[in-house]
Order: C-alpha cells, then sequence, then structure tokens
C-alpha cells in the first residue's frame, strides 16, 4: 500500500518497485452526472473483473464486507473525532485519568480527591465507582460500552435513538483532551486497515478564554429589515452590526486563541505521529492515512457566543493549512439551533464576505418529520447553501420536505455541492431508511453524494459498513460505490486543483496527466509537476493508484 509521504517525488520513488504491467489507461465508468448501475462510459477489462467479483460476494453480506473492506474507498469527509472513538477506548482513557463513574447515570465524573498513595488513587464517594474498577466488574463495564453507544439501545417511552445518541457525549466529555493524540491514531488505524487515504476530522478546540471575552458581549439589538426575516430571526444580522461586533472581539483579544487552538493541533498530532512512529523505518500503516481538520462550531448557543466561535474558526482556518474549512456541530432540532438558524446563516454570510478563501461544509436537513414542525423542514438546506455558502451538505435528510425540493436538488446538482450521505447515523437517530431515506433521489437529481460514517464509535460502525449498506439496502453497484470515493477526494477541501478536466466528471484528466496509465508509479515530468503543486491531485492519482492495484488483483 502506497504510503503518504512529504512529497510526491518520494511517492514515485516508493512505487518503483510496482509493476507497470498492471497499470491501464482506464476509462472510468461513472459521473456524478451519470448515476444507476450500467451508467457512464463502458467498464475497463479491470472493473469488469471487480464487478463480477463484487456481484459475487453481494450474495452474502458478509462476504460483501469482506470484499469492500479491501476496495479503496477515498476519503471520509464527516467524521466526528470524539464521537468516532469506541467506547473500550474511552473507558481505558477514564481510568488513566483517575475519573469516577456515577453509578446511576453511567456518567464520567471528576473524583472528589485522590489518595496519597503511588500511584495515586481517584476518590469517588457514595454512588460512585472507580473507572478503573470496570476492568474487573464486567457488569460495569459493559454499562459504560451501552452508556457510551448505541450498542444494546432499545427504544422506550421518552427515550429515542435520537436522544441516546446526543446523551453519549455529555457521559465521557470530562476525558482529557491530551487523548486526542490516540483518538487520532485510533481514526488512523482504523481507515488504513479499509484502504481510506484522507479523513478530515471534525474537532472543537477549547473555548475557555473566548467564553471570557463574549460573556461581556451583548448581540446587538438592531431590528431586522422585514425583507431579509422571511424563515427566521435577523436582528442585529446588518453588515455594519457584524462588522462592528467583528472589531470588538479581535479587540478584546480573540485572536489569542488561535495560537491556543493550534497548540493543540500541535500536541495532538505530534503524540499521533509518535504513536505510529511516522517517518521513521517501523512506521505503521496508519501513518499513510493523511488526516485535516474542520473546526467544529457549537451552534446551539447565543448568538454572540455562536459569532465568536464563527469568527475564531475563520481566523484559525486563515492561518493553519491543517484547518481546511469550519462546520456547524450540535443537534440540529435543538432549540437555539432552530431558533437561531437563519441568524446563523446570514452570521456565515457575513463572514465568508470577508474570509472568501475559507471552505465551509454544514450539517443541513438533519431533521425528519415528527422531530421539529413542517415549517422547520423548509428551509435549512436552501439557506446552507445560499446564505451559509455551504460547499458540502452534511445529511441533508430532508431534502424533500424543502420548499421547491425539486428546484434545490437541480441547484445542488448544477453547483456542484456535494451532500455527505450517512446512512447508519440516519437510521439510529432520525429513524430514517429506505425507502423515506433522499439517496436515491439526490442520485436521479445527479446531485454528487459520498459515503461517510459521522460517528462511527458511538454507531459502532466503520465506513465498509456504509458501503456495504448502500449496496445492500440501496442497491449501489460497484460502480456506483466507486464513484462515492471518487467524489470523496473531488470535494474534499485541500488545496489545489482537481486531476478531472470537469467537476465530477470521471473520464478525462487535465492535459498535464493525459494519455497515461491513471495512477501510474512514473507519471510524465508534467503530471508530477502538477501533482507537486496541488494536494488534492496528488491524492485523486492516489486513488487510482490503488484501485489499479485493488482491480488488477482480482480473481
Amino acid at each position: 500500500m502506497l504510503r503518504r509521504l512529504q512529497s510526491l517525488t518520494s511517492v514515485v520513488l516508493s512505487l518503483c518497485f510496482v509493476a507497470a504491467a498492471h497499470a491501464q489507461v482506464a476509462t472510468p465508468p461513472a459521473t456524478a452526472a451519470a448515476v444507476g448501475k450500467g451508467a457512464g462510459t463502458t467498464p475497463t477489462p479491470r472493473e469488469q473483473r471487480a464487478i463480477k467479483a463484487f456481484n459475487t460476494a453481494r450474495q452474502s453480506p458478509l462476504q460483501l464486507n469482506a470484499f469492500l473492506t479491501r476496495m479503496p474507498k477515498g476519503a471520509d469527509l464527516h467524521m466526528h473525532l470524539s464521537g468516532a472513538i469506541y467506547a473500550e477506548t474511552l473507558i481505558k482513557d477514564a481510568a488513566s485519568d483517575l475519573l469516577c463513574v456515577d453509578l446511576t447515570t453511567h456518567t464520567l465524573v471528576k473524583p472528589s480527591g485522590t489518595t496519597r498513595s503511588i500511584p495515586p488513587q481517584p476518590v469517588c464517594g457514595e454512588g460512585h465507582a472507580r473507572a478503573e474498577g470496570a476492568f474487573k466488574d464486567q457488569k460495569l463495564y459493559d454499562a459504560l460500552v451501552d452508556s457510551f453507544s448505541m450498542r444494546a439501545f432499545v427504544p422506550s417511552s421518552g427515550v429515542s435513538g435520537h436522544d441516546q445518541f446526543f446523551a453519549t457525549f455529555d457521559r465521557f466529555r470530562t476525558l482529557n483532551k491530551s487523548h486526542a493524540g490516540e483518538w487520532l491514531d485510533e481514526v488512523a488505524t482504523r481507515a488504513a486497515a479499509q484502504n481510506e487515504q484522507y479523513l478530515e476530522v471534525m474537532e472543537t478546540p477549547i473555548f475557555t478564554d473566548l467564553s471570557k471575552i463574549v460573556s461581556t458581549i451583548d448581540w446587538p439589538s438592531t431590528p431586522a429589515d422585514p425583507a431579509q426575516n422571511r424563515t427566521g430571526n435577523a436582528t442585529g444580522t446588518s453588515r455594519e452590526d457584524l462588522s462592528h461586533l467583528r472589531e470588538t472581539l479581535l479587540n478584546a483579544g480573540l485572536r489569542d486563541e488561535v495560537a491556543v487552538d493550534r497548540k493543540e493541533l500541535d500536541n495532538a498530532l505530534d503524540a499521533r505521529d509518535r504513536i505510529e512512529d511516522c517517518g521513521q523505518p517501523s512506521a505503521q500503516p496508519a501513518c499513510s492515512v493523511k488526516v485535516r481538520f474542520l473546526y467544529q462550531v457549537l451552534r446551539a448557543f447565543p448568538p454572540q457566543h455562536v459569532f465568536a466561535q464563527t469568527l475564531l474558526a475563520f481566523e484559525v482556518a486563515s492561518v493553519d493549512p491543517r484547518v481546511v474549512g469550519l462546520n456547524f456541530v450540535q443537534p440540529e432540532d435543538a432549540y437555539l439551533s432552530m431558533s437561531e438558524y437563519h441568524r446563523q446563516m446570514l452570521m456565515l454570510d457575513y463572514l465568508h464576505s470577508v474570509y472568501p478563501k475559507v471552505h465551509i461544509a454544514l450539517h443541513a436537513g438533519e431533521i425528519a418529520p415528527g422531530l421539529v414542525p413542517p415549517d422547520g423542514l423548509r428551509f435549512h438546506i436552501r439557506e446552507a447553501v445560499d446564505l451559509g455558502h455551504a460547499e458540502r451538505i452534511g445529511h441533508g435528510v430532508d431534502v424533500m420536505y424543502e420548499n421547491e425540493p425539486q428546484a434545490l436538488l437541480k441547484e445542488l446538482a448544477d453547483r456542484h455541492i456535494m451532500v455527505e450521505i450517512n446512512l447508519t447515523s440516519n437510521d439510529v437517530i432520525l429513524g430514517v431508511t429506505a425507502p423515506w431515506h433522499p439517496l436515491p433521489s439526490y442520485r436521479a437529481a445527479r446531485v454528487p453524494i459520498a459515503l461517510s460514517t459521522d460517528d462511527e464509535g458511538v454507531s459502532r460502525i466503520d465506513l465498509t459498513n456504509e458501503y456495504t449498506r448502500a449496496a445492500m439496502d440501496f442497491d449501489l453497484s460497484y460502480l456506483d460505490l466507486k464513484q462515492s470515493a471518487r467524489t470523496s477526494l473531488e470535494h474534499n477541501f485541500l488545496p489545489g486543483p482537481s486531476l478531472w478536466q470537469q467537476p465530477d466528471v470521471f473520464t478525462k484528466t487535465v492535459a498535464a496527466c493525459a494519455g497515461q496509465p491513471l495512477g501510474s508509479a512514473n507519471p510524465t515530468p508534467n503530471c508530477l509537476s502538477f501533482l507537486q503543486s496541488s494536494e488534492k491531485a496528488a491524492e485523486q492519482w492516489e486513488l487510482e493508484h490503488r484501485y489499479d492495484l485493488f482491480e488488477s488483483n482480482l480473481n
């Protein structure tokens, strides 16, 4: 497997041993504008072998999962770091942090003190137990796994899958963020084992000082123009108001938080590299997985807090290339998420004008009938695109309930705005599965889509599970899944132009790389120069190389 290295030159040198005889000038079969089985150009002989092997495997979900584990998948563009960690790791880290467990709620809590013994032990008090006790008490261990995930969850009166899912995060949030490097290693190791090569990880930095700054600032009270208030509260969102608020926050020291957040990333990534021995002869396969970050903004807060977080996100992403964009998180159906949605999109509209190069992906439409009133389903995706400048939509489940859904689908397709599809998450949180899931509607409208995991630890899945589920529940073919992988890298937020001539059309490369085997270990000098100038294109070339190896070695 090709390792992620610092320069494409070294990548090429590392591939010299690969037999060039396997490489062929591929004519990729499917595009975002051509979906469904057999769509697009004629499959190559290599792809025909892969299709045959896939169709044989899909007769059994277990065989199909095994086949898809090895299949190159490109990127997972929608994953939250805290939600991607399995409960077993969280229990181990809780013991390391000397935390206690509330035995009623199975929530991690800080101890009332620690003993003077060597090593020190937590003092937990009545109704609490040491987290490390779970290793000697199977019932406690099982209860914590269930508390931190969707394992064994059964809905009951007043407690839905939605409630359980979002409650898990509060139960382990006491964990020290010093474990972030270990957590990055966990997700990268899992990704490498499934032939993934790139992750855009959503993470929320510490906001301690920022909260102190915002606590002294009120939201502007300027009334909104009625014309700007069609779908919600727009008070205080004039350009003048927001510009003044931005200057107030910057003058109060908001930029000091940029260095704090960057240091947090330094520590996490350095720890990950140490764990994986990256750059050493003993480097682990996880080192080959490139990791970048999306800055998480917590949307279920008052407007001045959300604006300050969003401003900080834009500031960090403007100076740190490891932070490739931002996203809004927390339940979209929460009171403040719903009541403030329109105003938050107006904030993004303004800040995008100040920081136009910062990428934006947004959770939008992660709601369903019954979860919110019908009016709440009418406008979230459209405003995310038209006001929030979203380049990718996370979930997009309510699209067919939005105003003029067919026009919205056409806009998404025409503007090449990709939708991140999270099938298991939509099932366990919203109760939305086939035939009520909009995946077929997106594909029929030629909207680019890519499969992703959302919170693979809480859901206890991986990306292969989502590929298998898409094939079994929605009848996606091998070529459809290959298209999803290509689409994931077409819409990542890495710098540089795409490998492909036209957006979401995977049939012709740019001129510099035309006329040679896709993913070749020995690209021409012109192509090599282009790939060295574009991180995005280099990852796309790597994916084609992986497909060459995968498809050439199938029986």
